[in-house]
């Protein structure tokens, strides 16, 4: 076969077959397929799109260009996703969560990407936490904590790393045929039972339209289905941030009260009780999405999750007690100074993106793939939507490393939030459900 060949014939609107589909993958990882002929096959696709058997090929054939993880466990292999937002630390809980409930939980996760935070990023906050075992230490910390979050290992989806980093400079990213091939891909190589997919849509979304984010969700459930692995999607309001931080080790505070059920912000606790509902009942079980959100707050309130969390930390190489100490090894920022609203009303709209830019700013964030993270760094007690401010009422507590980046986060913020006279009528949180 010609890589040339195929590409003219997508590139011409036609339907590429499995094999072909896997020989252009064969030739991402061997590298026997140029980085001019990786981009404009990515182009052709971009422009004339996939059908659902092509995506399933495709998303198949990167899969298998590497590892493919299998369990031997005493219960169901399950994970979560999410397309990122900001103050999106869901995943934090939920998986603890999840085995406290039964399931087990291998989740590869990944770094921050544009304005959204990553969950290794905030995984390393915390002092001795290793997000790059190895599969051994992998196996064995899920066995015996029932979850462990770590990051991709060389030898997960190879194929996709190399086709991500060409896509990333050549203008495909946005292709919903390669987007679900990419996340998939990797999710699927960690041998699941169960999927359950968080899509986000709003101004801190990378799909902000409804419409895009409602056919991401049914493309990943058409081809998670495609590809043997029961999946539901939930497609999320992120209009304003899901936690009241955004930033490393303040998401990681903000998990740590959630688990000890201290101070639990309402958004947070209903998506995650209710992607987690979904996943039981995905996993079998759970009778139904009620049910299973029923049995996730029971995990939480219990404590169970947090034991799970606890146990997940100190097996990754983090302290022992980090929940119960979680402040003195948290690393907190030079400088700590409240926003002021400056007006009286109501938090109309919030720029979501805008406020995850602040954090980059501030050093939470990468602009370039080899910046160095500043763990301390971010936003706090966040203004949700519909507040009543006075002029002297704190929006936000920005915590920056020194004078010059508070500053350009202060102007970032303030530019975010809008305030107007009326509060703004609240639209459903969970916007969709695709199962």
């Amino acid at each position: 076969m010609l890589p040339q060949e195929i590409i003219v014939g997508k590139r011409d609107g036609g339907e590429l077959t499995g094999e072909q589909i896997r020989f252009m993958v064969a030739g991402l990882s061997d590298e026997t397929i140029s980085e001019g002929q990786v981009a404009a096959f990515a182009m052709a696709i971009f422009f004339r799109g996939m059908t659902t058997a092509e995506r399933v090929a495709l998303t198949l054939a990167m899969r298998d260009s590497g590892r493919v993880l299998d369990w031997d466990l005493p219960g169901p292999v399950v994970d979560k996703h999410s397309t990122g937002g900001v103050g999106d630390n869901v995943s934090l809980m939920l998986a603890p969560a999840l085995a406290a409930c039964g399931a087990y939980v291998p989740m590869i996760s990944g770094r921050g990407l544009g304005h959204t935070g990553g969950t290794l990023d905030k995984f390393d906050a915390i002092p001795g936490y290793a997000t790059q075992p190895d599969i051994a230490t992998f196996r064995r910390v899920v066995a015996e904590a029932g979850c462990a979050i770590i990051g991709q290992t060389a030898d997960i989806a190879p194929a996709d790393r190399r086709f991500y980093g060409i896509r990333d400079v050549t203008g495909t990213v946005e292709s919903i045929d390669l987007i679900t091939a990419s996340i998939l891909s990797k999710k699927l190589a960690a041998g699941l039972d169960a999927l359950v997919l968080d899509v986000k849509t709003g101004t801190g979304a990378f799909m902000a339209r409804l419409e895009d984010a409602l056919a991401l969700a049914r493309a990943l459930v058409e081809v998670a289905k495609g590809a043997g692995c029961p999946t539901s999607a939930l497609v999320t309001d992120m209009n304003e941030p899901l936690a009241s931080a955004a930033g490393n080790a303040l998401e990681m505070a903000n998990a740590a009260r959630f688990l000890r059920m201290e101070a639990v912000d309402a958004r947070l606790w209903d998506v995650t009780v209710a992607l987690g509902g979904a996943l039981l009942v995905r996993a079998g079980l759970a009778a139904n999405a009620a049910a299973g959100a029923e049995a996730m707050g029971e995990a939480f309130q219990s404590g169970r999750a947090a034991e799970r969390f606890g146990r997940m930390v100190a097996a990754l190489g983090g302290p022992a007690d980090f929940l119960e100490n979680f402040e003195t090894h948290l690393r907190e920022a030079a400088i700590v100074e409240d926003v002021l609203a400056g007006a009286e009303g109501f938090v109309t709209s919030i720029d979501t993106r805008a406020l995850g830019l602040a954090v980059v700013e501030l050093g939470g964030g990468r602009r370039r793939a080899s910046d160095r993270i500043d763990h301390s760094v971010g936003l706090d007690q966040l203004a949700g939507l519909g507040l009543a401010v006075e002029a002297d009422t704190p929006l936000a507590r920005i915590h920056a490393a020194d004078a010059a980046s508070l500053e350009a986060a202060r102007a970032r913020l303030l530019a975010a939030y809008a305030i107007g006279p009326e509060a703004p009528e609240s639209g459903p949180l969970v916007q969709d459900r695709i199962a």
